[in-house]
């Protein structure tokens, strides 16, 4: 399985991103889809997730700014982020919690990362 994120770039500060991420592989089911983030010298944290059912959870510092959303049918998961602020400077990860074909076992997969600026 790999996860292939997409959307990084350099963006002015009240901007707006939209992050990619396709899962590729042997996959049976995806139960959770997300994107976590990392600055230098710090935990990577949860941004959003979404679960099959479409339940989507945040982080408190990027609700109302953020909206996540899957296409179930494209193994794709999506991060759109408006009001960017600097502090959302980070290079985020995408994540998903994925049963291959042959398992009966969920495994978390991680992206390579997609470095997100954003200027003052």
């Amino acid at each position: 399985v790999q996860l292939q994120a997409s959307g990084g770039g350099l963006v002015q500060a009240g901007g707006s991103l939209r992050l990619s991420c396709v899962a590729s592989g042997r996959i049976n089911f995806i139960n959770v889809m997300g994107w976590y983030r990392q600055t230098p010298g710090k935990q990577r944290e949860l941004v959003a997730a979404i679960i099959s059912g479409d339940i989507a959870n945040y982080a408190d510092s990027v609700k109302g700014r953020f909206t996540i959303s899957r296409d179930n049918a494209k193994n794709t998961v999506y991060l759109q982020m408006n009001s960017l602020k600097p502090e959302d400077t980070s290079v985020y990860y995408c994540h998903g919690n994925i049963r291959v074909i042959g398992s009966y076992t969920l495994r978390d997969y991680w992206g390579q990362g997609t470095l997100v600026t954003v200027s003052s």
